[in-house]
């Protein structure tokens, strides 16, 4: 009887705890939209100083919560994707290094969970529109040069991973086959072969479908998107993946977007995707869906070095933001990425948040949001992001340390202001690059980020105990297969794992 009366006086006085008036009460649509190779310094929100303005991303953040300390689950393309749609790093699975190429196989294992099968369990229509950079098993032919029937239907499509429908691309932009791939089938056969090899503007020769323009790709995408939210009645929730080829290569402004940052070509591109999110928030208005919307901004790495990052900051433009390194690196530029979630009357406007969270993170906090808890064997490396997101502040951090990974699969790992390196360089593109620029450097690398956010100095030999602390957490999440509380899980072994090399 107290306890009753004293909840009636907490009630009646509107001293709820902000979280508790905050929390969900009814399940959200859902649209995750992933930028590709798009830098933190890229969007104003981010850095005043930007050489443009990104206004509908602008609007985004001033109506949700920013993440200044939001990290990639690695620093290229195909290994984050896989940790956004399993909760788990990718090099727990068969991928140690690199991405998946044109005609490799799917990636992400049978049986697994995904995003797209947890909500659709849980009531939720689904669909993937996008790069999927995640393998397709292609029907077989004998050919040296293209050894897959574009004829016949694409086995491991987004389809058979949860989502009711697809339309993806099946790789990056030049990345071939060009070809648009429906709910398991390409759209048009191949009719010719494409190259380009532009400055900015290239890709690889391959097979071309009757149906492909580069040029016409984002546009196409936005689109679909834009149908299917239209499509959407209020019956049934449901989740929009949109991972976006651009402004990765090749970068291909059109229209009234050539020259319109006034930096370069890549500048253009990045308002094109700027762009991209004010369509889709103008789709959901139109259909009155934006008030019970949970939109997510983010990008699967940094900026690439070859999109003119040394033209930009001669120009006063840093698109990694004035940290270290760029896509492929294990220097923060490599894998800090922005990130921006909205969803009106649950997430405060105009907030920032410090916390350091990952991109895996996005499967426990779906989870939080239909108050499921994800079976052991999913979401190893997964938090659910809901108390920062719905106004609890937490007394600690919620990861306990986040795991980053290079192209060369070399390792790091962050745990509040340190940061350990295990490898000599960047471990990618950027000075010291692996090889020759190794010569005479120590093999590790610890950094204090808050003293020292640009990694310049390394402070291994002063901290040998935190060395090996950092080394021996990263050694039981490995061997737990998870980084998350929870009974150990089962990973792929291999006798060639670059980041263990040297342990």
């Amino acid at each position: 009887m107290k306890s009753r009366i004293a909840l009636f006086l907490v009630v009646g006085l509107g001293i709820l705890p902000q979280w508790l008036l905050q929390a969900p009460t009814s399940k959200p649509n859902i649209i995750y939209i992933l930028a590709d190779d798009m830098g933190q310094g890229d969007v104003s929100a981010f850095n005043p100083n930007a050489k443009f303005k990104t206004p509908h991303l602008d609007q985004l953040a001033a109506e949700g919560m920013r993440f200044t300390d939001a990290h990639s689950g690695s620093a290229v393309c195909t290994p984050t994707r896989y940790g956004i749609l399993t909760g788990r790093y990718s090099w727990r699975s068969k991928l140690k290094k690199g991405v998946t190429w044109s005609y490799d196989s799917a990636l992400i294992e049978d049986k697994r969970l995904t995003v797209a099968s947890f909500l659709k369990q849980n009531g939720y229509q689904t669909a993937c529109v996008g790069k999927w950079h995640l393998g397709l098993n292609w029907a077989p032919k004998n050919d040296p040069v293209v050894p897959v029937d574009f004829s016949q239907p694409v086995k491991k499509s987004p389809n058979e991973y949860g989502f009711d429908y697809s339309y993806i691309i099946p790789a990056s932009l030049d990345i071939p086959p060009y070809v648009y791939v429906e709910n398991g089938r390409v759209t048009a056969q191949p009719d010719r072969e494409t190259e380009s090899k532009t400055q900015y503007g290239w890709w690889r020769k391959g097979p071309t479908g009757g149906d492909f323009k580069h040029e016409e790709v984002l546009g196409r995408f936005v689109q679909k998107s834009v149908d299917y939210i239209q499509s959407r009645t209020s019956a049934e929730p449901f989740f929009l993946y949109l991972p976006l080829a651009a402004p990765h290569t090749p970068i291909l402004p059109t229209g009234q977007w050539k020259d319109k940052s006034g930096l370069n070509e890549y500048g253009d591109f990045v308002l094109m995707v700027d762009d991209v999110v004010g369509q889709i928030q103008q789709a959901l208005r139109q259909k009155g869906m934006d008030k019970n919307t949970l939109i997510i901004f983010t990008a699967d790495n940094g900026c690439a070095p070859y999109a003119g990052t040394e033209l930009m900051e001669k120009a006063g433009h840093f698109a990694s933001n004035g940290f270290r390194g760029y896509k492929a690196d294990s220097y923060e530029g490599g894998h800090r990425v922005p990130f921006i979630a909205k969803w009106a009357g649950h997430i405060k406007p105009n907030t920032t948040s410090d916390q350091t969270i990952c991109l895996t993170d996005f499967m426990a906090t779906c989870a939080g949001i239909q108050g499921k808890k994800l079976p052991q064997n999913a979401g190893e490396d997964s938090y659910d992001l809901g108390p920062i997101l719905f106004g609890k502040k937490p007394a600690k951090p919620l990861r306990e340390a986040t795991v980053h990974h290079s192209v060369e699969g070399m390792f790091s790992i962050r745990q509040g202001d340190w940061k350990l390196i295990l490898d000599a360089g960047s471990g990618g593109w950027s000075f010291p690059k692996p090889g020759k620029d190794y010569e005479g450097l120590p093999t590790v690398q610890l950094y204090h980020l808050k003293n020292d956010p640009t990694e310049k100095t390394n402070l291994y030999a002063q901290y040998p105990e935190k060395v090996t602390q950092l080394k021996a957490l990263l050694r039981k999440y490995i061997q737990d297969g998870r980084s998350t509380p929870g009974m150990p899980q089962p990973y792929v072994e291999s006798a060639s794992w670059p980041g263990l090399k040297g342990w």
